[in-house]
């Protein structure tokens, strides 16, 4: 019986330094990078209660667009990878070209949206219910946020096409390298704009805001000048500016495969949003908790995020090159490895998470919520990490209405409203609350079982592109 399991489930030792040379440079950007949002967080954290609520509030908006951003890609980014793996790189080219496309209307939407109805998108955050805070102070700091944070789209939305494609070369590093450089620029910036020195004054969240923009245009600036200067490394790159056309079958592909995968990202991120929203109706202390808690929960979720990201990449290469059985190989041994992983940084997570929330210069009622909330997200980890993966495995066989009924429509039609009722329609504490809403990832996991374990998701979807 633990031969078969260890057959079907674990790898040897060259399949895992694959893995981890893949995945780590991925893990070490995005941990350097949610360390830094730490950083940040904490920052404004010492500021106030209202500039902390603020802030994350916008954030969420943010995360919003970023998930738009990467759904724009994503959808392209699964005929890349394919391409890659078959060899055609002139295919490869013109699912960049489409990624820039997507990435610049995405971001022309996302400015006309938060310019226009910025502070109504705030307000719907803002619950004056609890008893901690200024709502008014809050929509203020908001707002000088947003407006700076605009500035930072354009080159955020058109690296994320530069970025997705170098790594659908399985080129990891640079990308890393690029982002190390972003968050430790962000980081020094933050100290100096936010508090101030004997030679600049303290800006408070318009300097977070600033450090920001500047850290994200040094960021695009790194991969795309690498990128266009390693043409050998990145053929794809060659003659990619010198037309906008894109081939009408690949476009056609594109647009039936990657479509419902990014409207399912939009939807998924705008779903996520409304549920911080039902929780925000409970008052400030809610977002403040809750801003506290995701801070910390971005740190530890990084190794299954980028995990299932790393499925996306060898699973589609595989699927690209015709072979079937071995991308379903290593699929369950990557997945095994993600969740094991998980289990064992969530148990971590509970004994630091403890501690976190005295950082802050914020009340102690806040404190303590944001406490009941880290062990929550903590428990509910090696879930996320399933249900992750199982999204991944299914986007790289081109399965994007699955995926789309698996994420989005999961989310809309079962989630949402079950946090809505029990936010705005009973009695139950607000960690009661969030337990119940986050552990309904229980049913997404299940449903994951099912589909991966069916082998839908096995398709070579570029083997008769011409």
């Amino acid at each position: 019986m633990w031969n078969n399991f260890k057959k079907k489930f674990i790898g040897d030792r060259e399949f895992y330094r694959y893995i981890i040379f893949l995945a780590l440079p991925m893990i070490i950007q995005n941990a350097i990078t949610s360390f830094v949002s730490f950083l940040d967080n904490i920052m404004v954290g010492q500021v106030g209660t209202e500039q902390m609520s603020g802030v994350a509030i916008v954030n969420q908006l943010m995360f919003v667009f970023n998930i738009c951003i990467f759904g724009g890609v994503s959808g392209a980014g699964i005929f890349g990878t394919q391409f890659f793996g078959k060899g055609d790189y002139e295919g490869q080219k013109y699912a960049f070209r489409f990624k820039m496309y997507a990435s610049a209307l995405i971001c022309g939407i996302a400015l006309l949206l938060f310019g226009f109805l910025g502070t109504e998108l705030i307000s719907l955050y803002l619950n004056d219910s609890g008893s901690t805070g200024d709502i008014t102070l809050a929509l203020k700091y908001g707002k000088e946020y947003l407006a700076i944070m605009m500035l930072g789209l354009l080159p955020f939305a058109l690296g994320q096409a530069y970025v997705s494609t170098i790594r659908e070369t399985g080129q990891t590093f640079v990308p890393m390298l690029a982002g190390i450089a972003a968050v430790l620029i962000n980081l020094v910036l933050d100290y100096i704009l936010i508090f101030g020195t004997p030679f600049s004054p303290a800006m408070g969240v318009k300097g977070a805001a600033i450090a920001t923009i500047i850290a994200r245009f040094v960021e695009f600036a790194i991969v795309v000048i690498w990128t266009h200067c390693h043409k050998d490394v990145n053929p794809y790159i060659r003659g990619a500016y010198t037309s906008l056309r894109i081939p009408r079958h690949i476009l056609k592909g594109i647009l039936v495969k990657g479509s419902p995968l990014m409207i399912n990202e939009m939807l998924w991120a705008s779903g996520m949003a409304v549920i911080s929203q039902c929780y925000a109706v409970r008052g400030l202390e809610v977002v403040a908790a809750q801003n506290i808690s995701s801070t910390i929960s971005n740190l530890f979720n990084i190794v299954y995020i980028q995990l299932g990201g790393c499925i996306s990449i060898v699973v589609g290469q595989l699927l690209g090159a015709g072979k079937k059985e071995e991308a379903k190989d290593a699929d369950n041994k990557m997945i095994f490895f993600s969740v094991f992983s998980c289990a064992c940084i969530s148990v971590l997570m509970i004994l630091v998470g403890r501690f976190f929330p005295s950082i802050y210069n914020t009340e102690e009622s806040i404190k303590t919520l944001a406490r009941s909330f880290i062990v929550i997200a903590a428990l509910v980890m090696p879930l996320c990490s399933y249900s992750h993966c199982a999204y991944f495995t299914l986007r790289s066989g081109g399965k994007t209405i699955v995926t789309f009924l698996f994420d989005s429509v999961y989310t809309w039609v079962l989630v949402i409203p079950f946090a809505y009722v029990l936010a705005n329609h009973t009695a139950l504490p607000i960690t009661t609350v969030f337990f119940l809403v986050q552990f309904t990832e229980i049913i997404k996991v299940a449903l994951g079982f099912f589909m991966v374990k069916s082998g839908v998701w096995m398709q070579n979807i570029v083997e008769d592109t011409p």
